[in-house]
Parts: structure tokens; sequence; C-alpha cells
């Protein structure tokens, strides 16, 4: 078995396209045959969209392909235009970038500390469905420690910086500069509706009161607005239907973090603040819009979306990206330094097994024609030194290999000389072979690699 990753990111795409992606990736596991891909994990963010998979056989664009299709079935795109979408990384280029992206290292606001709670839950999704397997619940786990590494031991950790504070830092600008007393009195006396309860709202809720911000309510259209306030203190106002056509009327900013399947247009916000002179400030956070763009149209109103913070996001110290870079190299060097230990253990543990059973077959042989007598025990002492001492320099030959990074040589002799194949004596361990390789798929190339 092979690991592979298929990608779609902010870097080469704009954030519509990845939001619709993700409405196509929501349920891909329950279509996918276990033969082909024996494990996904889906991590899915405001500006990503990443699955992590384990190719049931070693044909790795068979289970890109057919990910790939389940993706178009369900968003209602084309083939081709999700195949453009996706770059493919195999083995240790797959391990590399997760560690990067949960560190934060490739984050539109680079150091972002929410990826890394979305990575361990991605994780924690995966396992809950059935959906992981022990070594993609082995890597994820592995880019986590990563993670909270870097966040302890770097300035990049302890800047605070994430796509919420970004936004906040926007409107702040815009309606209070920079003094630091004015941003401070404008998010006390501001009236806020944070409109859903998904990825971004108890960062949101926790960076108002922060700020000072003392007028906050919350509505959920699904009703989780008042739990969702208890949990967090219950400082916060929680609003049911009734209430929030009201607020939209009196509200100084609002913040939409449900990334539901409603959306409030320009018509409906300017009919609801009909009436109402005070200047508004909207953000967007939702992957997929709660506010349609063409409110920032609307006169006194002012638009923070995604777009907004991807293009505002400060850039971090160099120092210290080269410093979270190096613990991410080092990390990843041990990680794949131990998978190829557990391969080594498996090409080892093949050509022993497959050497005791010849042992043992012989040694039966002597003691059906001599009985379990003393003589045949001592034959058979001498026999396991024998292959004790054969065995050392096959052993030691292995592990040197693995280090070397050519145990698939070592395998292919394991196979020619002995007709054993190591993958097939250990299939359950034996799921991440070595092939660092970064393509952009093409649907042309892609099919004709399966056909």
């Amino acid at each position: 078995m092979v690991m592979f990753s298929l990608v779609a990111a902010h870097t080469w795409l704009d954030l519509e396209t990845v939001a619709q992606l993700a409405s196509g990736a929501s349920e891909v596991s329950e279509s996918l045959s276990s033969d082909t891909v024996s494990g996904l994990v889906t991590l899915s963010t405001c500006n990503r969209l990443e699955l992590y998979a384990e190719a049931g056989t070693s044909d790795v664009e068979q289970a890109a392909d057919e990910i790939l299709h389940a993706i178009a079935h369900s968003a209602g795109l084309s083939y081709e235009d999700v195949a453009a979408a996706f770059r493919l990384h195999r083995n240790d280029a797959a391990v590399r970038h997760l560690f990067e992206v949960g560190s934060g290292l490739k984050s539109a606001v680079v150091g972002e500390r929410e990826i890394a709670g979305q990575v361990r839950r991605a994780l924690a999704d995966a396992r809950e469905a059935g959906h992981s397997t022990g070594s993609l619940t082995k890597l994820f786990e592995s880019a986590s420690r990563t993670a909270k590494d870097i966040g302890a031991q770097t300035a990049l950790g302890s800047t605070g910086r994430s796509i919420v504070s970004v936004a906040l830092d926007l409107a702040t600008e815009l309606r209070a500069g920079t003094s630091v007393v004015g941003a401070r009195r404008f998010w006390e006396d501001a009236n806020i509706l944070m409109v859903g309860t998904g990825a971004y709202a108890g960062t949101t809720l926790a960076q108002l009161e922060a700020r000072g911000a003392k007028n906050v309510a919350v509505h959920s259209s699904s009703g989780r607005a008042e739990q969702f306030v208890a949990d967090r203190g219950g400082w916060a106002m929680a609003l049911g239907g009734s209430e929030v056509e009201g607020a939209f009327a009196e509200a100084d900013v609002l913040i939409g973090v449900s990334g539901g399947e409603r959306t409030v247009s320009a018509d409906q916000l300017a009919a609801l603040r009909e009436g109402t002179p005070n200047r508004l400030t909207v953000l967007d956070l939702a992957l997929t819009h709660d506010f349609d763009p063409a409110i920032g149209d609307l006169p006194a109103v002012d638009l923070i979306t995604l777009e907004s913070v991807k293009m505002a996001a400060p850039t971090e110290q160099q120092a210290s990206i080269t410093q979270a870079q190096q613990l991410v190299d080092s990390a990843v060097d041990d990680y794949l330094t131990a998978k190829r230990e557990r391969n080594a253990a498996d090409a080892i543990v093949t050509l022993r097994s497959h050497t005791m059973a010849v042992l043992e077959e012989e040694m039966q042989r002597v003691r059906d024609r001599h009985g379990c007598t003393a003589a045949a025990e001592e034959v058979q002492l001498a026999m396991r030194r024998m292959v004790r001492q054969m065995l050392h320099e096959p052993t030691v030959r292995a592990r040197q290999a693995a280090a070397d990074g050519t145990l698939e040589e070592y395998e292919a002799a394991l196979e020619t000389v002995f007709g054993l194949n190591v993958e097939e004596s250990a299939p359950r361990r034996n799921s991440d072979r070595s092939e660092p390789t970064v393509e952009t798929l093409d649907a042309t190339a892609v099919r004709q690699r399966t056909a």
C-alpha cells in the first residue's frame, strides 16, 4: 500500500473553487472502494482541501482517480476541472506537506494556530467514521506534535496570528484607525451580531472578548446559539429567530461564521437596515459565503472577506519562519527514519519467518524418522545456531538499506532469490513506501495511466 495526498489550496485557487470542492468532499469516504482506497482523512479549512489516503494497492493513480471522480460527482463539477484543481503528493512528499500545513507554514496567515486544531479534528473525524488506518493515524499524530512544538518553541507560535485576528484587525483599522485607545473604545461600544457557530465561531468570540467587546449577540439557524454561548462563559447573548431582524438593523459589526447554505443578499440586508444611518462593517469568514459579495457595494457598508484577509495577512519575521522550518525538517526526518525502520522490520520478519519455516519443516522430518531423542534435540539446536548466524548479515544489511533509502532493492532481491513478497507478508504494516513526488494532476494523463 502507498500513502498519498490530494491538495487544493489558496496558493493556486480562488476560495470559491476551494469551497466548491469542499462541498463535494464531505461524503467521499462513503463512496470509495476499500480495495482501491484503504484509508482516507479529509482536512478541509477556509482556504484548503486536502485528502490524505492509502492506496489499497500500489496503483496511486487509480486510487487518486477514484477520489477525484467521487468529488466531481458530489460537487456537480466536471472531472476535468476537479483533476486540474488538485496536486498529488506521494509518500515522503505527502508527509512533509502535512507537517508544514499543520505548523501553519503554508497558511494564508503564516504561523496561524487554528490549523493545528483542524488537523487534529480531521483525524478524529476519520477515526470516528472508521476511515483512518494505523499509518494515517501515526502521520497525523506526528504532525500535530510537531505543530505543538513549534507553537511552544518559536516566536511564530507566540504571535497569536490567525484568520480571525487579521480580519478583526482590518475592521479595527476601518472603524478606529491605528489608535489603541480608539480601537478599544470602538469594540466596547459596538453592537456586534455573529451569525453561525461554525469553525471560526469559538475563536471569534474569544477574540472579541479579548478586544473588550461588550455587546455581542449570537444567532444560529440550527438553534445551537444558546448552548454555544453557555459553553463559553455566557457573557454574550444568544438570539432566537424573532429577535434577529432587530439585531441586523442595530448592528455596527456583522460577522458570518456559519458556512451554511443560507446567504444574506444585498437586497435583504438593505431592507433590514432601511432607515438605519450608522455605518456597518461585515466580516464574512465562512468558506461558503454567509453574505452576498454584492453587500460591499451598499452605501455605508464595509465588507471584509477571506480574500481580504489573505491579501492583508502580515509577513512574519523570517527568522521565526526559518526556525519553524528547521523544526519541521527535523521532525519529518525523525518520522521518515522511524518509518523506514518499520519497513526494514517487515523485510527482516519476512526473511526470518521463511527461514524458520524451512528449519521447522526439516526438523519435523528428523523427528518423524528418529523421534524426540537427545540427538534430535542436538541437531535442532545446531541448526538454529546456524540459521541465526546466517541471518545476522542479511538483518544488518536490511537496516542499512532502510537507512540508505535502498530498501526496495533489498526487497526485490528477497523476491528474486527466495520468492518472498514483503508487502504481501506484512500488509497491515507495510503501508508507507518511499516515493517522494509532487504532481499537478492532468485529467487526460490520469485516465491514460488508469486505462
